[in-house]
């Protein structure tokens, strides 16, 4: 913004952006594209305060792409630097198709969440009754529960809608309800596990030799079905069931970033059923992003 003198020439090149005349409105275009977020409120008055409704156009057209480009630097900083928190990475997501995402208050609910599950733990207690805590305070006290009528449905995978109307799919109650444990210093971490998405319980008192060795894993757990805690006898019958492979990384924990590239998955499958070929173009874009930024020998894709 330090090259504009002040706000009515910012507002004199965006009144420009309604020119005819297309080699003017690239170069006006490309300028305001440059400026990158901060031009966004100055374009955003604009808008309201014309009638003209191809410069309208023009202006959410810039605005969409700045945005975009803003998510896409984020998520490519957040994977860069070993996608460490998880509520960051699903809110990056979630502020691609909501950018005016108050990403503060959705930390305050979560923390409020925490908080009263915090005032039922005492050092205790075992590992499932910490999850029996959790449980009832999510599933019975807030109520969350999967979304089984609607279950594609886009909505059920950004975090904002999942905390707002308390339905989600496996996925998004996994990556809440793992949110919520670990901010608890409860050692619940996400399984890629094919078709349906769990958690968890890693034995932190045991600690493995070697890369090679298995993870220590207690128990697992399933947000979808209000908590349900299962073995490892549940998942190879379900690997059967569905003829696959009982591979070691359908058991064990897997990365921050495997979580968000499987969010992205899930939302370009919803897009594509509901015929949205411009938000499945944006969702592979970052995917892209996260395949070669945080796995580039591709491992995990």
């Amino acid at each position: 913004m330090s090259e504009l003198e002040d706000d009515n020439q910012l507002r004199a090149m965006i009144l420009l952006l309604e020119d005819p005349d297309e080699a003017i409105f690239s170069e006006i275009k490309e300028r305001l594209l440059s400026l990158g977020a901060p031009v966004i409120p100055a374009l955003e008055n604009v808008w309201e305060s014309t009638f003209n409704h191809n410069l309208q156009r023009r202006i959410e057209d810039i605005i969409q792409v700045i945005q975009f480009s803003h998510v896409k630097e984020e998520l490519r900083l957040w994977a860069d630097t070993g996608g460490i928190d998880l509520l960051q990475g699903t809110l990056l997501i979630a502020r691609y198709q909501y950018p005016d995402l108050d990403e503060e208050d959705i930390r305050r609910q979560i923390e409020l969440i925490k908080k009263d599950i915090w005032l039922e733990l005492n050092p205790n207690l075992t590992a499932f009754e910490k999850i029996r805590v959790l449980n009832h305070i999510l599933f019975d006290v807030y109520n969350f529960t999967g979304n089984t009528a609607n279950y594609h449905a886009p909505q059920n995978s950004y975090i904002n809608n999942v905390i707002e109307s308390k339905r989600g799919n496996p996925l998004l109650l996994s990556i809440l309800y793992s949110c919520i444990a670990q901010g608890l210093n409860i050692p619940v971490f996400g399984v890629n596990l094919p078709e349906h998405f769990i958690l968890a319980y890693v034995d932190e008192f045991t600690e493995r030799k070697s890369p090679d060795e298995e993870e220590p894993i207690l128990f697992y757990i399933n947000p979808f079905s209000r908590g349900a805690i299962f073995s490892r006898r549940e998942i190879d019958t379900f690997l059967k069931q569905l003829n696959l492979e009982p591979l070691r990384i359908f058991y064990e924990s897997c990365p921050n970033t495997e979580i968000i590239k499987r969010q992205l998955r899930n939302l370009i499958a919803s897009y594509e059923k509901l015929g949205y070929p411009d938000k499945v173009k944006d969702l592979n874009d970052l995917l892209e992003i996260l395949t070669y930024h945080a796995d580039p020998g591709g491992l995990f894709s």
